[in-house]
């Protein structure tokens, strides 16, 4: 088989007559650490994944469209969702609300995929108590001076606001200990490659795999 056509074939590892089960597959870092470019790379190779689209009450940023990047509400509008129970978890972060639609999790782990979530450390934990047998990632960045240039660099903030994240930067990465692994993204290439072979391992776990009918 040849590389690419192994990085269209999420279930090479999977012996024949079996079908891997869908899991959640959560990763989480302080803003900066690169978690979106590896989530980008993840679903480029391996097209089991899909990315669940959390809901936000932040601005809409230039470059992001609702319902892509997350669906934009108004605090309202997602107090309102909460009260109802839609949320796998919620969180509040650096003054706005976060939160992961838990019916559209659950439809895509019943289809059998993989669902990604690119949450912070506060939405990891609630997820880690909910859904104990989660898979999940800490990404790590190789140090505070690279997270700073990286917010800076991407330019979506304002100083006030990078300030913010970097202030709290530390304290979430002390959490990577809660977490199943740790890829520390100083290399974005290896990092990515670390990323896909955590996901390869666990889409084989033999607690996951039924025998085809």
């Amino acid at each position: 088989m040849t590389v690419a056509a192994a990085a269209q074939d999420p279930t090479r590892d999977v012996p024949s007559g079996f079908v891997p089960g869908g899991f959640l597959f959560v990763l989480s870092g302080p803003s900066g650490a690169g978690k979106g470019t590896l989530v980008e790379r993840l679903l480029a190779a391996r097209p089991d994944c899909v990315f669940a689209i959390s809901a936000t009450t932040r601005p809409r940023r230039e470059t992001e469209t609702d319902g892509v990047q997350y669906h934009f509400v108004t605090r309202e509008e997602f107090e309102a969702r909460r009260a109802r129970g839609w949320f796998l978890e919620s969180a509040e972060v650096h003054g706005q609300l976060y939160g992961t639609p838990v019916h559209e999790v659950d439809a895509q782990i019943a289809r059998g995929r993989v669902v990604v979530l690119d949450i912070d450390v506060q939405g990891g934990a609630s997820v880690r108590r909910v859904r104990p047998e989660a898979v999940t990632v800490f990404v790590y960045p190789p140090s505070l001076e690279a997270l700073l240039a990286r917010l800076r660099k991407r330019a979506t903030d304002g100083e006030e606001v990078i300030a913010t994240r970097l202030a709290d930067a530390p304290g979430e990465m002390a959490q990577w200990v809660h977490y199943d692994y740790l890829v520390v993204n100083d290399d974005l290439d290896r990092a990515a490659a670390e990323l896909i072979a955590v996901h390869d391992a666990e889409r084989a776990r033999v607690k996951r795999l039924a025998p085809r009918t």
